[in-house]
């Protein structure tokens, strides 16, 4: 019979292989201080097609200690699919998030293990209060994206929130329970609801390494997120396309009235064209929105898998 674990710790990795020294250094340190004889914790180390060392330090943390997990895609499907892989594989009773650039401190891991164990909540959450060393126009955007996605959707949603997260097997039992592609976890753990505490530290910068998102592929990120989790777009599409037809109903009233009345027929080429432009534009942008949902059902029909496992020591 498989043995319980109280804690499981999962660590997407992709190129980390100069952070996860620093990192599993920092680990052993803070479990070793958290847990006492009676406790045992576990990791499971899922790399997301690293081309480079990552998995290679992986097996030698593996080989050095028995409680040390790994799954190895066999490319890069990325960090949403890295958490489920974690998530479907993950033992404890409670299970955490993180990411082994250091920009989740382990210190917190007590105090998250406390809060579950001690105060009755369902999972504890961090999120960052300050974006000390991002790009201002990036942390500009994200609050907007934040803000915005608070209004449109139903998924509980904080600023600066980030995956480093730790929850009860009833949380993660929830979240294995949803089964789409398209997933979008910030949103997910919002939406299956339960009691959660947040708790709040001053960004971080990475301890080694370069970030692998950039302005454009965040910027991809917050539109599957909203597309996710509200369909408010195709909402504002349609008000949009019904008020265009109410005000071409009124302008061509007025050209009538104004030919009727004074005889004037219409000039100016100039402007027909620029409305012209202004309503083809406006189109294709409603045409946009329906495409983007439209993949996502397509994506979700195909039932591909969310990833595919080249190796493991499960």
């Amino acid at each position: 019979m498989e043995e319980r674990e109280n804690l499981t710790i999962i660590v997407p990795c992709y190129n980390e292989e100069k952070a996860l020294p620093i990192f599993w250094d920092a680990l052993k340190k803070n479990i070793s201080n958290l847990f006492w004889k009676d406790k045992k914790v576990g990791f499971i180390f899922v790399d997301d097609g690293s081309n480079d060392e990552t998995l290679i330090f992986i097996k030698k943390m593996a080989k050095e200690d028995h409680r040390v997990h790994y799954i190895s895609f066999s490319r890069n499907f990325g960090k949403e699919a890295a958490i489920y892989a974690g998530l479907s594989k993950a033992k404890g009773d409670y299970v955490v998030f993180m990411d082994a650039d250091m920009q989740d401190p382990p210190e917190l891991l007590k105090e998250m293990y406390l809060c579950l164990e001690k105060e009755g909540y369902d999972s504890v959450a961090t999120r960052r209060v300050t974006r000390k060393g991002e790009p201002k126009i990036r942390s500009f955007f994200a609050r907007q994206f934040y803000k915005i996605m608070k209004k449109i959707s139903n998924a509980d949603m904080m600023d600066g929130a980030r995956d480093f997260r730790m929850m009860n097997r009833k949380f993660v039992d929830s979240l294995l329970d949803l089964k789409e592609y398209n997933r979008f976890s910030k949103g997910l753990f919002g939406w299956v609801g339960f009691k959660t505490k947040w708790l709040e530290y001053e960004n971080i910068e990475r301890v080694a390494g370069k970030t692998k998102w950039s302005f454009f592929s965040l910027l991809k990120y917050s539109i599957e997120g909203i597309t996710a989790f509200s369909t408010i777009p195709l909402v504002l599409s349609g008000l949009v396309g019904g008020m265009m037809c109410l005000i071409s109903i009124i302008i061509i009233f007025l050209i009538i009235i104004r030919k009727i009345m004074f005889g004037d027929p219409v000039n100016g080429w100039a402007s027909t064209v620029c409305i012209v432009m202004m309503i083809g534009g406006i189109e294709l942008l409603i045409l946009g929105i329906m495409g983007e949902y439209m993949a996502k059902m397509y994506l979700e029909i195909k039932e591909r898998p969310i990833y595919i496992i080249s190796e493991d020591n499960f």
